[in-house]
């Protein structure tokens, strides 16, 4: 049985240090934070403990540093944006278990935050040697004191066997944090006893990242709608379709897990829809010529051979859109196109505004879909669920154990 959350706040936490593994991997632009979803979504946990008297340490990561400080990915402006949104006095330690990190912990009062400086800054963090893992691990822990305990609520993290998600649970009496909690209940819901008709929309560029979701997701909805760049590994590679420039992954062209996905389908009864229509474009530029093409024939426009898909087409976005507001559970991720360029971001808002006027139960599954509803001014409250972690929801929907929620003893 896992502990909780509520379990840590009934033993008592007043005076205690408690090391929370938070996920604060935002985007960064000019040393600001442009997208502070993720340290929204973490500050209720830290907020409780906080009230309750806690001493809480906080470690996250931000980037891929490679195992050593770099400044561009220092948390420093994710400390200096949480403490504009909390009440709760921050501060931040200018390492991760150093001479600063220790002596920050020791003066830390009762109701106060510490975040600790990037935790991949320390290669033990994502070290392969599980003695390296837990080496970090042991220095993280001894910054409780002695009577700490430890809070995973990086949701984002869980599917990586980390020393900061995964081995601190062996140093620290640990518990499963409410972000976490909230995650997992989502997809359950998503996997075992979905309100029907479900949909799953998935985009994104790349067929790799998604073909063992289609694959274990096909047997579980009622309809699966692909959109994004991996269209086009897919027309290419099923339906033999010419594709221009467009974005391709030719070692998948005769991979049986993406020519077989029709015949998967169709052995489960589950429609598999494909956009009918593609905004082609000269170049890949904000400001290119495009047009719109049949899927079928997008080398037949004003570009050529040298056209590039940066788009589902209007008919598809609308074909798309009418098969979610029919749905009574829909799970997207992945936007329909190059989103942050505004020719090509309407196949993304189209099937952001049928989720966001849906009675379903809809859920948006984190990562560039999360930050598509954001920068294209979606309010987040119209969404049934907006999840914090794109890489670890994916893999839970693919079936894959999750080291950090292993460790929580789930």
């Amino acid at each position: 049985m896992t502990a909780t959350l509520e379990n840590l706040l009934a033993e008592g936490v007043e005076g205690r240090k408690i090391l929370v593994r938070s996920d604060l991997n935002v985007p960064l632009k000019d040393g600001k934070v442009t997208d502070d979803g993720r340290i929204r979504a973490s500050l209720p946990v830290l907020e409780k403990l906080a009230a309750a008297g806690a001493r809480v340490i906080v470690t996250a990561h931000l980037g891929r540093p490679k195992g050593q400080p770099d400044p561009q990915y220092s948390l420093a402006p994710v400390a200096a944006r949480m403490a504009e949104l909390t009440n709760v006095a921050v501060a931040q330690a200018a390492d991760l278990t150093g001479d600063s990190a220790k002596a920050s912990a020791a003066e830390l009062q009762n109701g106060q935050i510490l975040l600790l400086e990037n935790v991949r800054f320390d290669p033990r963090e994502t070290s392969k040697d599980d003695a390296d893992r837990a080496e970090l691990a042991g220095e993280l822990a001894a910054l409780t004191a002695g009577n700490g305990a430890f809070v995973n609520d990086a949701f984002g993290a869980v599917h990586r066997r980390h020393a900061s998600v995964a081995d601190i649970a062996e140093k620290l009496p640990a518990y499963q944090g409410d972000l976490v909690a909230a995650e997992l209940e989502v997809l359950k819901t998503l996997t075992e006893n979905p309100a029907r008709p479900y949909t799953v929309v998935l985009g994104g560029s790349k067929v790799s990242d998604k073909i063992a979701v289609i694959e274990n997701l096909i047997p579980k909805a009622d309809t699966v709608i692909i959109g994004g760049g991996m269209v086009f590994t897919l027309a290419k590679a099923i339906m033999k379709y010419p594709i221009g420039k467009s974005l391709v992954e030719n070692d998948l062209l005769e991979d049986p897990s993406v020519t077989g996905l029709m015949e998967l389908a169709q052995k489960h009864g589950t429609t598999l829809m494909f956009p009918t229509d593609i905004v082609m474009a000269s170049e890949f530029a904000a400001d290119a010529d495009h047009e719109v093409r049949p899927v079928e024939d997008l080398e037949n426009g004003s570009y050529g051979a040298e056209a590039m898909g940066l788009d589902i087409g209007p008919a598809s976005a609308e074909a798309f859109a009418e098969e979610i507001r029919r749905s009574k559970t829909v799970f997207w991720n992945g936007p329909m196109g190059v989103f942050e360029m505004e020719a090509f971001s309407g196949g993304t808002r189209v099937v952001a505004q049928a989720l966001a006027e849906s009675e379903a139960f809809t859920v948006v599954g984190g990562g560039d879909s999360a930050a598509a509803v954001r920068a294209l001014g979606f309010d987040e409250s119209s969404f049934g669920h907006i999840s914090t972690g794109g890489g670890a929801s994916l893999e839970y929907l693919e079936g894959k154990s999750l080291p950090g929620i292993e460790a929580l003893g789930a």
